[in-house]
């Protein structure tokens, strides 16, 4: 049995609060929590190691998507898996093709 596609979403979020976001989340890449947090160089979603400085800041929820920045919704990606996952949802099935 194959699944049902997952249907589009439909943002009401305004480009004023994702700017708000964006500039919180800009702020905390410079913190001692960020540099800590990225030390490893492990991407959360592969799990392969990279240079720090090759790491990305990745909102588990998009911003787009009605995430905040926050500690708690930001990880560090590798370029690939940031890029494959652009506004998916980390369990949505499109972002692992």
């Amino acid at each position: 049995m194959t699944e049902p596609p997952i249907e589009p979403f439909f943002s009401d979020i305004d480009d004023e609060e994702i700017r708000r976001e964006r500039k919180k989340a800009k702020d905390l890449k410079n913190t001692a929590w960020w540099k800590n947090k990225r030390s490893n160089g492990i991407c959360h979603y592969c799990g392969k190691k990279f240079k720090v400085e090759e790491l990305t800041m990745d909102h588990l929820i998009p911003l787009i998507r009605g995430g905040k920045s926050v500690k708690a919704n930001l990880v560090p990606a590798c370029k690939e898996c940031n890029f494959k996952k652009k506004h998916s949802l980390p369990f949505e099935k499109e972002f692992f093709q």
